[in-house]
């Protein structure tokens, strides 16, 4: 599909948006056409003063200049009400667009994130959308209102006089011309501007989340050098973008009006006598030539704008049109009750390719805990993607309780399965609405969930307990509290299934005890999968397995592993003497 196609297909999406609002629309464009017939009226009525009153203190004389001055004032009014109700029909429709991408985004799978940046995806929902507000509230607004002026007043200009009409006519091809050549040559340079733009945000909202790392590895200079050079690109094609501007709208359309009113003012000059041409009727085309090329004008200097508004509404629907979604779930299905869990030669890959599990398979019964220790990119946590249904595995079969975890609905699946991630992670808002997590939850069921936690102890020291203010990723509580407050918000849920991903990895000794005992009895009765890296943590597991490059080479007790003597001892003792080193 070409470029221009393209370009069609998304103004046509744009304004599919505009049927929800079809009487708003109606009642802008009805604003809009009567200014245009009030600003066409003025310089009839200005024409018919100069060859009739001109000098003259008659009563008419005046009658028709404070109609004149009347008809100014109405126009005001009228087009402050069309532009009024563009601006409500645009935020209406951008409203709509930032929701259903969004939406859509909320529905993407884990692969979308991994290969799209975060920066990427706030510029679309963010800044694109502004732009696309740009587009109908001011862009759209002078087109229809253009359209309208340029219509009506060469009807206007036609039954007033055809040979200056004609005359002026002339000169409208050469518009086109301009018009077109501008596309051409600004489409590439708007598209590849819009693009960096997506880049500075990508490596600011980068920066900003790894902002301790950048510190503690001194890596602020060489971030500042990456982000000037995209940055110093983005202000080349901002100028090129310019410079295409100065060229072909204003400035070129500004001479060929004056081009018109010489013109005019030539015919008229060579022929007054004999055209019957009067000065009042010269001094209408002269205002009619400023309505005729004053839109116009509007419309190609706003033409950048208006190439940046498709480029930006093309992105934006790329997000809402986006396919990368989780993996497919029963709409419905039987609710999950034992907690039971079964791999059977399950395998995984990323990318298709590269093998991240090989033919995994263990088992769990309800109320027992396994562990999975291995090296970094050993395939632990990709159990969990998968169990979790993040990602979709290419073969083997994944049983809950007997049945295929497809047969299950996303919702009876997510609800039964608690899931503690090394890093907890706190939503702007209060201790009681990260721990109930909007759920239909009392005050006495939230607090009941801190309290068989341990969590309710720090809790209640806060200054506002429960509705203490959580800020962004929780950073005024510390590492343990943050886990506690996971830990309540899993418990609250009552999972039958519980999912422990290094939970302690952050933690210090002394906090780990009160973590641990929180842990034990967040267990007890519950399927539990833990990932663990120390190994005092999951003594006490049902079963351990040692996963290495996406196998199982060693399973068992913590006893008969160290009895083995194999990788699992070797990581026992490689931890036992850092830790009395």
């Amino acid at each position: 599909m070409s470029s221009k196609s393209q370009q069609w297909q998304v103004f046509k999406r744009l304004m599919s948006y505009l049927t929800s609002y079809k009487w708003l629309t109606a009642l802008a464009l009805s604003f809009l056409l009567l200014t245009t017939v009030v600003k066409n009226i003025i310089p009839l009525v200005a024409s018919h003063f100069i060859d009739r009153f001109l000098g003259q203190l008659s009563q008419p004389a005046l009658l028709i200049l404070l109609g004149y001055y009347g008809l100014y004032l109405l126009q005001t009014l009228l087009q402050y009400l069309g532009n009024l109700f563009f601006a409500r029909v645009s935020f209406s429709i951008v409203r709509d667009i930032r929701r259903d991408a969004f939406a859509n985004m909320e529905k993407l799978g884990m692969s979308y994130f991994d290969q799209t940046p975060a920066g990427a995806v706030v510029s679309r929902i963010t800044n694109d959308t502004e732009a696309i507000s740009e587009m109908f509230s001011g862009i759209l607004a002078n087109f229809v209102s253009a359209v309208f002026i340029f219509l009506v007043t060469f009807y206007t200009m036609l039954t007033l006089n055809v040979g200056l009409t004609l005359l002026v006519s002339l000169l409208l091809p050469c518009i086109f011309i301009l018009v077109s050549l501008y596309r051409k040559k600004s489409e590439p340079v708007i598209a590849k501007t819009r693009s960096l733009l997506s880049d500075i945000n990508s490596k600011l909202s980068e920066s900003i989340e790894g902002i301790s790392i950048v510190q503690a590895f001194r890596q602020e200079a060489r971030l500042i050098k990456e982000f000037s050079a995209i940055n110093e690109e983005h202000v080349r094609y901002a100028n090129r973008s310019m410079a295409l501007d100065s060229l072909f709208l204003r400035p070129a359309m500004s001479l060929l009006k004056l081009l018109a009113y010489a013109l005019l003012l030539t015919y008229f000059g060579l022929n007054w006598q004999t055209s019957g041409i009067t000065a009042g009727m010269i001094y209408a085309f002269i205002q009619y030539v400023n309505r005729l090329f004053d839109p116009l004008i509007e419309v190609t200097q706003n033409f950048s704008t208006l190439q940046t508004s498709m480029v930006a509404a093309g992105r934006v629907f790329d997000l809402i049109d986006e396919s990368a979604y989780e993996p497919k779930q029963a709409s419905t299905g039987q609710a999950i009750t034992e907690g039971k869990i079964v791999f059977k030669d399950v395998s995984f890959s990323y990318d298709g390719n590269n093998k991240i599990l090989d033919k995994i398979s263990f088992e769990v019964n309800k109320g027992e805990t396994i562990a999975f220790v291995g090296s970094t990119g050993s395939g632990k946590s990709s159990i969990i993607n998968v169990l979790m249904r993040f990602y979709e595995f290419q073969s083997g079969q994944v049983l809950i309780d007997g049945q295929d975890i497809r047969t299950y609905s996303q919702s009876s699946l997510r609800q039964s399965i608690g899931l503690v991630l090394q890093e907890p992670f706190l939503y702007h808002g209060t201790v009681k609405s990260n721990i109930g997590m909007y759920q239909e939850l009392t005050d006495q069921e939230i607090k009941s969930a801190a309290e068989f936690v341990d969590a309710d102890q720090f809790i209640q020291k806060l200054p506002l307990a429960y509705d203490e203010p959580v800020t962004e990723r929780g950073t005024t509580f510390s590492t343990g509290q943050r886990q506690l407050l996971a830990f309540a918000r899993t418990v609250a849920s009552q999972p039958k299934i519980l999912i422990l991903d290094e939970a302690t990895a952050n933690i210090d000794s002394e906090t780990e005890q009160i973590v641990q005992h929180s842990l034990h009895k967040m267990r007890e009765g519950r399927t539990t999968i833990a990932i663990a890296h120390r190994l005092s943590t999951i003594q006490d597991a049902n079963c351990i397995y040692v996963l290495h490059k996406g196998k199982i080479i060693e399973s068992g007790s913590h006893e008969e592993l160290l009895a083995l003597g194999g990788t699992y001892h070797r990581m026992y003792q490689l931890q036992a003497g850092m830790m009395t080193s």
